[in-house]
Protein backbone atom coordinates (compact mmCIF):
# COMPACT_ATOMS: atom_id res chain seq x y z
CA UNK A 1 0.00 0.00 0.00
CA UNK A 2 1.31 3.48 -0.57
CA UNK A 3 1.36 6.94 0.61
CA UNK A 4 -1.24 8.39 -1.35
CA UNK A 5 -3.31 5.50 -1.07
CA UNK A 6 -3.88 5.92 2.49
CA UNK A 7 -5.72 9.59 2.71
CA UNK A 8 -8.49 7.95 0.56
CA UNK A 9 -9.07 4.80 2.24
CA UNK A 10 -9.51 7.01 5.14
CA UNK A 11 -11.89 9.55 3.40
CA UNK A 12 -13.55 6.42 2.23
CA UNK A 13 -14.06 5.28 5.43
CA UNK A 14 -15.00 8.46 7.05
CA UNK A 15 -17.67 8.50 4.37
CA UNK A 16 -19.13 5.64 4.88
CA UNK A 17 -19.49 6.32 8.70
CA UNK A 18 -20.71 9.25 8.13
CA UNK A 19 -23.84 7.96 5.72
CA UNK A 20 -23.95 5.60 8.17
CA UNK A 21 -24.84 7.72 11.40
CA UNK A 22 -27.43 9.40 9.79
CA UNK A 23 -29.07 5.87 8.27
CA UNK A 24 -28.89 5.34 11.81
CA UNK A 25 -30.56 9.06 12.96
CA UNK A 26 -33.26 8.45 10.33
CA UNK A 27 -34.01 5.25 11.73
CA UNK A 28 -34.15 5.90 15.11
CA UNK A 29 -36.01 8.91 15.10
CA UNK A 30 -38.23 7.81 12.36
CA UNK A 31 -37.54 10.45 9.85
CA UNK A 32 -38.36 8.40 6.98
CA UNK A 33 -36.98 5.37 4.64
CA UNK A 34 -33.59 4.47 6.60
CA UNK A 35 -31.96 4.24 2.59
CA UNK A 36 -32.66 8.19 2.11
CA UNK A 37 -28.97 9.34 3.28
CA UNK A 38 -27.33 6.14 1.54
CA UNK A 39 -29.06 6.41 -1.44
CA UNK A 40 -28.48 9.92 -1.63
CA UNK A 41 -24.86 9.70 -0.81
CA UNK A 42 -24.14 6.97 -3.43
CA UNK A 43 -25.97 9.69 -5.93
CA UNK A 44 -23.65 12.14 -5.11
CA UNK A 45 -20.64 9.95 -5.69
CA UNK A 46 -21.65 9.09 -9.13
CA UNK A 47 -22.63 12.67 -9.72
CA UNK A 48 -19.66 14.24 -8.69
CA UNK A 49 -17.75 11.48 -10.35
CA UNK A 50 -19.28 12.16 -14.16
CA UNK A 51 -19.19 15.52 -13.42
CA UNK A 52 -15.55 15.78 -12.59
CA UNK A 53 -14.96 13.84 -15.65
CA UNK A 54 -16.74 15.96 -18.12
CA UNK A 55 -15.53 19.43 -16.47
CA UNK A 56 -12.55 18.26 -16.67
CA UNK A 57 -12.31 18.72 -20.57
CA UNK A 58 -15.00 21.10 -21.05
CA UNK A 59 -13.27 23.92 -19.01
CA UNK A 60 -10.59 23.75 -21.44
CA UNK A 61 -12.39 26.02 -23.87
CA UNK A 62 -14.79 28.97 -23.52
CA UNK A 63 -17.53 27.40 -25.82
CA UNK A 64 -17.83 23.81 -23.96
CA UNK A 65 -18.21 26.08 -21.03
CA UNK A 66 -20.95 27.85 -21.72
CA UNK A 67 -22.05 24.57 -23.11
CA UNK A 68 -21.97 23.40 -19.81
CA UNK A 69 -23.29 26.12 -18.04
CA UNK A 70 -26.60 26.09 -20.35
CA UNK A 71 -26.85 22.30 -18.93
CA UNK A 72 -26.64 23.88 -15.55
CA UNK A 73 -29.19 26.58 -16.09
CA UNK A 74 -32.10 23.47 -17.31
CA UNK A 75 -31.37 21.67 -14.50
CA UNK A 76 -31.80 24.53 -12.29
CA UNK A 77 -35.25 25.49 -14.35
CA UNK A 78 -36.54 21.75 -13.75
CA UNK A 79 -35.42 21.94 -10.02
CA UNK A 80 -37.05 25.06 -9.45
CA UNK A 81 -40.51 24.00 -11.69
CA UNK A 82 -40.94 20.96 -9.26
CA UNK A 83 -40.33 22.97 -6.16
CA UNK A 84 -42.76 24.91 -7.40
CA UNK A 85 -45.55 22.54 -8.39
CA UNK A 86 -46.79 24.52 -10.64
CA UNK A 87 -47.20 22.13 -13.09
CA UNK A 88 -46.42 23.03 -16.65
CA UNK A 89 -46.72 26.67 -16.42
CA UNK A 90 -43.72 26.66 -14.15
CA UNK A 91 -41.99 26.44 -17.27
CA UNK A 92 -42.10 30.55 -17.36
CA UNK A 93 -39.61 30.00 -14.41
CA UNK A 94 -37.12 30.02 -17.35
CA UNK A 95 -37.69 33.90 -17.69
CA UNK A 96 -36.62 34.34 -13.69
CA UNK A 97 -33.79 32.67 -14.06
CA UNK A 98 -32.71 34.03 -17.01
CA UNK A 99 -33.12 37.93 -15.58
CA UNK A 100 -31.17 36.52 -12.69
CA UNK A 101 -28.22 35.44 -14.97
CA UNK A 102 -28.27 37.94 -17.21
CA UNK A 103 -28.45 40.77 -14.87
CA UNK A 104 -24.98 39.68 -13.21
CA UNK A 105 -23.03 37.00 -15.06
CA UNK A 106 -22.11 39.36 -18.33
CA UNK A 107 -21.41 42.24 -15.60
CA UNK A 108 -18.80 40.50 -14.12
CA UNK A 109 -17.10 39.25 -17.03
CA UNK A 110 -17.04 42.16 -19.57
CA UNK A 111 -15.39 43.96 -16.57
CA UNK A 112 -12.72 42.18 -16.42
CA UNK A 113 -12.49 41.83 -13.16
CA UNK A 114 -12.85 37.92 -13.52
CA UNK A 115 -11.15 36.62 -16.34
CA UNK A 116 -13.05 35.19 -19.78
CA UNK A 117 -12.21 31.79 -19.38
CA UNK A 118 -13.55 28.51 -18.89
CA UNK A 119 -12.52 27.82 -15.29
CA UNK A 120 -14.00 31.02 -13.95
CA UNK A 121 -16.93 31.13 -15.81
CA UNK A 122 -18.54 28.09 -14.98
CA UNK A 123 -17.62 28.45 -11.18
CA UNK A 124 -18.86 32.28 -10.90
CA UNK A 125 -22.20 31.11 -13.19
CA UNK A 126 -23.13 28.13 -11.12
CA UNK A 127 -22.74 30.13 -7.62
CA UNK A 128 -24.76 32.95 -9.29
CA UNK A 129 -27.52 30.55 -10.89
CA UNK A 130 -27.53 28.06 -7.82
CA UNK A 131 -28.56 31.07 -5.60
CA UNK A 132 -31.23 32.06 -8.35
CA UNK A 133 -32.41 28.35 -8.27
CA UNK A 134 -33.22 28.66 -4.76
CA UNK A 135 -34.47 31.96 -4.62
CA UNK A 136 -37.01 31.28 -7.69
CA UNK A 137 -38.01 28.33 -6.44
CA UNK A 138 -39.00 29.38 -2.75
CA UNK A 139 -40.89 32.81 -4.22
CA UNK A 140 -42.92 30.82 -6.40
CA UNK A 141 -43.89 28.19 -3.72
CA UNK A 142 -44.69 30.79 -1.03
CA UNK A 143 -46.79 32.99 -3.60
CA UNK A 144 -48.66 29.96 -4.75
CA UNK A 145 -49.47 28.58 -1.54
CA UNK A 146 -50.57 32.13 -0.29
CA UNK A 147 -52.95 32.23 -2.67
CA UNK A 148 -54.28 29.34 -2.03
CA UNK A 149 -54.93 30.06 1.89
CA UNK A 150 -56.03 33.79 1.14
CA UNK A 151 -57.67 33.25 -2.03
CA UNK A 152 -61.13 34.97 -0.46
CA UNK A 153 -58.77 38.23 0.11
CA UNK A 154 -57.91 38.15 -3.77
CA UNK A 155 -61.55 37.90 -4.61
CA UNK A 156 -62.52 40.40 -2.31
CA UNK A 157 -59.36 42.84 -3.36
CA UNK A 158 -60.99 42.13 -7.53
CA UNK A 159 -64.95 43.11 -6.35
CA UNK A 160 -63.54 46.41 -5.02
CA UNK A 161 -62.15 47.28 -8.36
CA UNK A 162 -58.83 45.59 -8.67
CA UNK A 163 -57.43 44.55 -11.20
CA UNK A 164 -56.47 40.01 -11.18
CA UNK A 165 -52.89 41.37 -11.19
CA UNK A 166 -53.29 43.88 -8.45
CA UNK A 167 -55.10 41.89 -6.31
CA UNK A 168 -52.74 39.08 -6.72
CA UNK A 169 -49.85 41.35 -6.04
CA UNK A 170 -51.26 42.51 -2.70
CA UNK A 171 -51.13 39.33 -1.42
CA UNK A 172 -47.97 37.76 -2.65
CA UNK A 173 -45.98 40.86 -2.35
CA UNK A 174 -44.55 40.47 1.30
CA UNK A 175 -43.43 36.42 0.73
CA UNK A 176 -41.07 38.27 -1.75
CA UNK A 177 -39.30 38.80 1.21
CA UNK A 178 -39.56 35.49 2.46
CA UNK A 179 -37.21 34.18 -0.86
CA UNK A 180 -34.77 36.91 -0.36
CA UNK A 181 -33.78 36.26 3.64
CA UNK A 182 -31.68 33.17 2.67
CA UNK A 183 -29.45 35.77 0.31
CA UNK A 184 -29.65 38.45 2.56
CA UNK A 185 -28.31 36.34 5.52
CA UNK A 186 -25.40 34.72 3.69
CA UNK A 187 -23.96 38.51 2.85
CA UNK A 188 -25.10 39.93 6.47
CA UNK A 189 -23.41 36.93 8.49
CA UNK A 190 -20.41 35.95 5.73
CA UNK A 191 -16.98 35.69 8.13
CA UNK A 192 -19.28 36.07 11.13
CA UNK A 193 -20.94 32.45 10.83
CA UNK A 194 -20.12 30.97 7.59
CA UNK A 195 -16.76 31.19 5.53
CA UNK A 196 -18.19 30.50 1.50
CA UNK A 197 -16.47 27.98 -0.99
CA UNK A 198 -15.52 31.09 -2.89
CA UNK A 199 -13.67 32.64 0.06
CA UNK A 200 -11.87 29.17 0.79
CA UNK A 201 -11.62 27.68 -2.77
CA UNK A 202 -9.73 31.19 -3.42
CA UNK A 203 -7.76 31.45 -0.40
CA UNK A 204 -6.26 27.76 -0.86
CA UNK A 205 -5.59 28.39 -4.40
CA UNK A 206 -3.95 31.97 -4.24
CA UNK A 207 -3.00 32.03 -0.38
CA UNK A 208 -4.15 35.88 -0.22
CA UNK A 209 -6.97 36.24 2.48
CA UNK A 210 -7.36 39.68 0.65
CA UNK A 211 -7.96 38.67 -2.70
CA UNK A 212 -10.09 35.58 -1.38
CA UNK A 213 -12.15 38.16 0.36
CA UNK A 214 -12.79 40.35 -3.13
CA UNK A 215 -13.57 36.92 -4.76
CA UNK A 216 -16.31 36.43 -2.41
CA UNK A 217 -17.88 39.95 -2.05
CA UNK A 218 -18.06 40.09 -5.63
CA UNK A 219 -19.74 36.99 -5.79
CA UNK A 220 -22.16 37.65 -2.66
CA UNK A 221 -23.30 40.89 -4.58
CA UNK A 222 -24.03 39.27 -7.59
CA UNK A 223 -26.29 36.91 -5.93
CA UNK A 224 -28.07 39.90 -4.21
CA UNK A 225 -28.79 41.73 -7.60
CA UNK A 226 -29.82 37.83 -9.20
CA UNK A 227 -31.49 36.80 -6.57
CA UNK A 228 -33.55 39.95 -6.64
CA UNK A 229 -34.25 40.14 -10.35
CA UNK A 230 -35.58 36.12 -10.17
CA UNK A 231 -37.77 37.18 -7.29
CA UNK A 232 -38.68 40.10 -8.74
CA UNK A 233 -39.98 38.58 -12.02
CA UNK A 234 -41.12 35.55 -10.35
CA UNK A 235 -43.47 37.00 -8.31
CA UNK A 236 -45.22 39.29 -11.32
CA UNK A 237 -45.42 35.58 -13.22
CA UNK A 238 -47.39 34.41 -10.20
CA UNK A 239 -49.25 38.06 -10.16
CA UNK A 240 -50.48 37.77 -14.12
CA UNK A 241 -51.26 33.81 -13.86
CA UNK A 242 -48.30 32.61 -16.11
CA UNK A 243 -47.27 30.35 -13.14
CA UNK A 244 -50.06 28.73 -11.04
CA UNK A 245 -50.86 25.89 -9.14
CA UNK A 246 -51.81 22.50 -11.31
CA UNK A 247 -55.76 21.55 -11.31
Amino acid sequence: MNATAIPSLQLAALCAVLVGGAAVVYRMAHLGPVTIAPRAALRAVLQLGAVALILAAALAHLWSSALVLTVMFGAAVLTAARRARAGRSALWLIVSHGAGLSATLPAILISGVVPLTGVTVVPIGGIILGGTMTATSLAARRALDTLGDRHGEVEAAASLGFTDREARLEVIRPTAADALLPGVDQTRTVGLVTLPGAFVGVLVASGSAVQAAAVQLLVLFGLLLAQSCAVAVTIELVARGRVHRAA
